[in-house]
């Protein structure tokens, strides 16, 4: 039975799940913009969405909470220094999705996300 589980599993395993988001959070900050489905954009955001609201924090403890959900230093240092600044004044709602019509093989929605506030890809 399916007790008390909620949440979206986007049809993975825990480890793949958390191995894709990771994945995908780091293509998004590092590029501003990913093309991806419109239930792995969905997901994405409420993953996203907290790390920039502890990269506008920038002290250590917040820096330690992204390391441990990004361990990519490189994409925790853009986040920090150049993604999170330009939503200083902003209380939430950092990233934008956009339905991009269907994909041919398999007819999943997709999807584009990305930040509000354009943020200078790299």
């Amino acid at each position: 039975m399916r007790h008390g589980k909620s949440g979206k599993t986007m049809g993975m395993h825990t480890s793949l799940r958390v191995a894709a988001l990771r994945n995908m959070a780091i293509s998004l900050i590092n590029h501003g913009r990913i093309k991806t489905t419109l239930v792995r954009a969905k997901v994405l955001r409420s993953f996203v969405e907290p790390l920039v609201t502890a990269g506008k924090k920038n002290d250590l403890a917040s820096r330690r909470y992204v390391l441990r959900k990004l361990p990519n230093p490189d994409a925790v240092k853009r986040l920090f220094n150049e993604v999170s600044p330009v939503f200083a004044e902003r209380m939430g709602g950092y990233t934008r999705i956009m339905r991009t019509g269907r994909r041919k093989g398999d007819n999943a929605d997709m999807a584009m996300i990305e930040f509000v506030d354009q943020v200078k890809s790299s």
